[in-house]
């Protein structure tokens, strides 16, 4: 059994007990794991699911959020962390790229929760994951995980949800198994992306796909290159379904679906 798998079985056990809010305490634990080497193979087979050129001498800017997956599913599916694991839906993520991360390195890995905040449809958490070379960071991300609960918030403005479209530079038609595939490659094998029954179990009609594979095709269909990248999850991708891939040349991506409707916003620089 992979460790993966382990934290999910926990952290499925667990959620029904969990009593989100954004006042909870939550885990100040940092896990830190030295002498990380990449799994090429893995590499390859992650660059092949989300369409990034293969044998490249430097690792995908999103692929370090994988290397950080499994300490990031230990901390919450932990007793201590108040928001329940099945059903978490991943909200943003925020890359900085200080330095090349050659796929022949070696690193150390540290992940922990930096809070919680309150969200229109809930409570978010904050992961924060670094990767280190000779003792300096070189690639950091903070993701904000969302546990969808009863709130009394006032529902804000949808970001860019009225701006003009961005020219459409693909059109894709995603199968319904690619929040299997994705999982397979990536270790998330939360429910809501694997099969329609189980996601139907959490509010949805269909499985969704991963928001880091969404953002993970955008910048490898783009062939962006940039320190920084910003992306936000504003509506679930159902599979199989089609999305609009727009991009307009100054870093903006976005992925739009029927409708118009805005999946995804994002930004390189």
């Amino acid at each position: 059994m992979t460790d993966e798998l382990l934290y999910l079985i926990t952290g499925a056990l667990r959620s029904p007990f969990k009593r989100p809010s954004p006042e909870a305490d939550f885990p100040r634990t940092r896990l830190v794991l030295p002498g990380i080497r990449i799994d090429l193979a893995h590499v390859t087979a992650y660059e092949r699911i989300c369409g990034f050129p293969t044998g490249e001498t430097a690792l995908p800017v999103t692929y370090p959020h994988i290397l950080g997956f499994p300490p990031a599913m230990r901390l919450m599916s932990a007793r201590a962390f108040p928001l329940p694991l099945l059903g978490l839906v991943h909200t943003s993520i925020d890359i900085v790229r200080h330095a090349a991360v050659p796929a022949t390195g070696e690193y150390q890995l540290a992940v922990h929760v930096a809070g919680l905040a309150p969200h229109r449809r809930g409570t978010e958490a904050t992961v924060v994951t670094e990767l280190a070379a000779g003792g300096d960071v070189v690639w950091e991300s903070r993701s904000t995980y969302l546990a969808r609960h009863h709130t009394e918030r006032p529902a804000e403005r949808r970001e860019r949800q009225g701006s003009p479209p961005l020219p459409v530079v693909a059109e894709w038609r995603l199968a319904g198994d690619i929040g299997r595939r994705y999982g397979a490659a990536s270790g998330d094998r939360n429910p809501i992306h694997l099969h329609p029954l189980t996601a139907r179990l959490f509010g949805f009609p269909r499985a969704i796909a991963h928001g880091m594979w969404t953002v993970a095709r955008c910048l490898a269909a783009g062939g962006f290159a940039g320190e920084r990248v910003r992306a936000r999850f504003l509506a679930p991708v159902l599979l199989p379904g089609t999305v609009a891939y727009g991009a307009d040349g100054s870093g903006r991506f976005e992925l739009r679906g029927d409708g118009g409707r805005l999946h995804l916003i994002g930004e390189v620089s």
